[in-house]
């Protein structure tokens, strides 16, 4: 019961493994900064728990209230016998809230009045357009030289999906309404609003809002706004926000390639991705009078951009670098634009892409990609007014190698034939190799590790099915969670048969029970996958983040679910390298006076035990580990793709053939049947003469 406990202690720490898993602020003017001054902590969100009355029926909705001082409205939807927030128009934002420097009645007279009928009840009208007017009048009346009267009130609310639903609409109302001669200053208060609801803090409230559209609006009218921006004579930054950064100079026909550089950070603890935009020298020559070009580089913006009219895509596409926004004269058509990859994996390839305000959607045909290597893609875009931003999506199509795609192929029809073998060679010898508790525990082992490797393959190339094709998310998590499973029960089998040759090597005198034993086995071997496969699913699918999206399997970004596979294998790989280790020393029998020629025996026999046990127990995985080093060589992914793609070949080989027993027992199996083909090969023939005879005596 020892090794029971000490088992499930042990498949209780994996679990825990598995589950478990800001800049300095710009020199504003000091009309700006005394504004914002204290308010440089990062906006906090509210978490509206609503509780839904009434049986949860899937696709059934309903609406609860929000908490007070927040107006408004949240909307559930029943979803596997839960209810799950699906929209939320909450929000604290009034003209008294925005204005709390100063009189909100002097400001607007009538809007005390309006407070009572702010947030009707239809959840699709997250603001009220009046309220949203009123404001940009009270900006135009108190503050029209900077707009940072209103800064204190945005900065200091809350950034529920209906804040940001209101602040956006403020924001496209500002950019409409209030855009003739904007400075510097303006701009940078403008900024400060917008830097806000980009937080990457408050990026996950923006699935919430209502209306889909929001984020394009954003953009727009962040390029509407900028495209009215004057700039001085030199070149000069003039907004260094943690999620926008603006950046301008002037030019004329005879200015030299002139080049913007972003540096903004995108996850938090990782280092800063690069952004280059460049003006080449030649469309610089079309100018006839001297102008200005303005960039805008957005970290976080491209996790929001919601695409329209998505057809035969079942994923939203990611995008993998900065957003980067161009301001151009009108006779300025092309631009060229260097990204630095977010992913840099070596398989990931860029497609350079512009966002077409009207489409609302990422279009491919507006650039044209010029360089894509492992760390960064440079395009050649097309700049129009309906073009203005740009970013690089990770392509459907990745980038392929052909030795690994060959490797790949060859070895897993190699090793599926191989598996297929092993499970026959057992049914066949089965009565005559499981005569003692330890060697039917051992082919116990053997018979589920190949099992549980040949379904495992099977989902893989179901998988691979998905490959730049259109397919079902519904059908890719069902894929995913079966492949994590049954690659998660290979090592926990894998792990069982380590610990079976540790219990034969150090426990001589007690022994366990078979059904004991069994059990146990069972239990960890398919029991921990289970629930393993299960919380993981659980926790990251209700979120969206539990499959890549260009790939059915375990995702790394957000929510770090590929550890739920990573840490469980790799200690598994690490537990059983140790059990080699004392094996190899238990191997090694010195004795006094040995020769040269019985040292060379003992190494080869701790060589053939090392060889014999490292497909058996997964230690080839254990070259898993080069190929996540970013930048690692091809060699590795080869090496990597070799030992593991032949597998199954591996466990036929050294688990089935080589095994002593084994090979007797078939060859006695053999013999027997050869011998039974005989005799009734005999049989046969004896019946046909004596026929004959019985014949002839006629």
């Amino acid at each position: 019961m020892k090794m029971v406990s000490a088992v499930a202690t042990f498949c209780c720490l994996l679990l825990f493994l598995a589950t478990e898993c800001y800049h300095q602020r710009p020199k504003l003017p000091p009309k700006v900064d005394d504004i914002i001054q204290g308010l440089n902590e990062k906006p906090k969100t509210r978490g509206f728990q609503g509780q839904c009355q009434g049986t949860c029926r899937n696709g059934s909705h309903c609406r609860q209230s929000c908490e007070k001082p927040f107006r408004g409205e949240i909307g559930f939807t029943c979803n596997n016998k839960r209810w799950q927030k699906s929209i939320e128009t909450c929000t604290s934002l009034t003209v008294q809230t925005l204005f709390q420097e100063i009189s909100a009645v002097s400001v607007y007279e009538p809007s005390l009045s309006i407070g009572s009928r702010f947030f009707p009840t239809a959840l699709l009208n997250p603001y009220n357009q009046e309220i949203i007017e009123s404001v940009a009048q009270g900006i135009q009346k108190k503050c029209p030289d900077d707009y940072a009267c209103i800064i204190n009130g945005v900065r200091s609310s809350e950034a529920t999906s209906g804040n940001i639903a209101f602040i956006v609409e403020l924001l496209k109302n500002i950019s409409m309404q209030l855009s003739a001669n904007i400075t510097r200053r303006k701009m940078q208060s403008f900024s400060t609003i917008v830097n806000h609801v980009l937080d990457r803090a408050v990026i996950s409230n923006w699935t919430f809002i209502p209306e889909r559209n929001t984020s394009s609006v954003l953009l727009q009218s962040v390029n509407l706004f900028a495209k009215n921006l004057t700039i001085g004579d030199e070149s000069e930054n003039i907004v260094d926000e943690p999620f926008i950064q603006t950046k301008g100079f002037r030019i004329s026909h005879n200015t030299p390639e002139k080049s913007f550089n972003f540096s903004m950070r995108v996850t938090d603890g990782e280092e800063d991705v690069q952004g280059i935009v460049s003006i080449p020298q030649k469309e610089l020559q079309k100018l006839s009078a001297p102008s200005q070009a303005i960039s805008i580089a957005f970290p976080t913006l491209g996790d929001i951009l919601e695409e329209a009219h998505l057809q035969n895509e079942s994923f939203p596409r990611q995008v993998n670098g900065l957003v980067l926004s161009v301001i151009l004269p009108e006779n300025l058509r092309q631009v060229i634009l260097t990204f630095e990859k977010i992913n840099k994996s070596h398989n990931v390839k860029a497609q350079c892409v512009g966002w077409h305000s009207r489409k609302r959607r990422w279009v491919d045909e507006a650039c044209e990609t010029t360089v894509d290597i492992m760390d960064r893609a440079k395009c050649r875009c097309n700049h129009t007014n309906l073009l203005m931003s740009f970013s690089i999506l990770m392509s459907p199509k990745t980038v392929t190698n052909k030795t690994l795609d060959y490797i790949t192929c060859i070895g897993l029809s190699i090793s599926i034939l191989s598996l297929i073998l092993c499970l026959i060679i057992e049914i066949t010898v089965w009565s005559q190799v499981t005569v003692t508790e330890i060697s039917y525990m051992r082919h116990v082992c053997i018979v589920n590790i190949a099992t549980s490797l040949l379904i495992a393959n099977a989902w893989f190339i179901a998988a691979s099915f998905f490959e730049g094709r259109e397919r079902s998310y519904s059908w890719c998590v069902v894929v995913t969670f079966f492949s994590h499973y049954f690659y998660l029960s290979l090592f926990f089998w894998m792990l069982i048969k380590a610990l079976l040759i540790l219990y034969g090597i150090l426990i001589v005198f007690r022994r366990m029970m078979k059904s004991a034993m069994m059990a146990t086995a069972f239990s960890v071997g398919y029991g921990c996958p289970l629930v393993i496969a299960a919380i993981t699913v659980a926790v990251t699918e209700p979120r969206k983040n539990y499959v890549r999206s260009q790939a059915c399997w375990l995702k790394w970004e957000n929510s770090r679910a590929l550890l739920a596979f990573v840490i469980p294998a790799l200690t598994i790989v690490a537990v059983n390298l140790i059990v080699v280790f004392i094996v190899a020393i238990n191997t090694r029998r010195p004795s006094i006076g040995s020769s040269k020629s019985q040292d060379m025996v003992t190494i080869m026999r701790i060589s053939k035990n090392v060889a014999i046990l490292t497909p058996l127990l997964g230690l080839t995985w254990g070259f898993g580990i080069a190929t996540l080093i970013k930048g690692s060589s091809l060699v590795f992914h080869i090496i990597f793709s070799l030992l593991n793609a032949f597998q199954g070949f591996f466990i036929l080989l050294f688990g089935t053939i080589l095994d002593q027993k084994t090979r007797e027992a078939l060859k006695v199996r053999m013999s027997s049947l050869k011998g039974a083909s005989r005799t009734e090969e005999n049989s046969t023939y004896n019946l046909n003469n004596g026929s004959k005879l019985v014949a002839r005596s006629r």
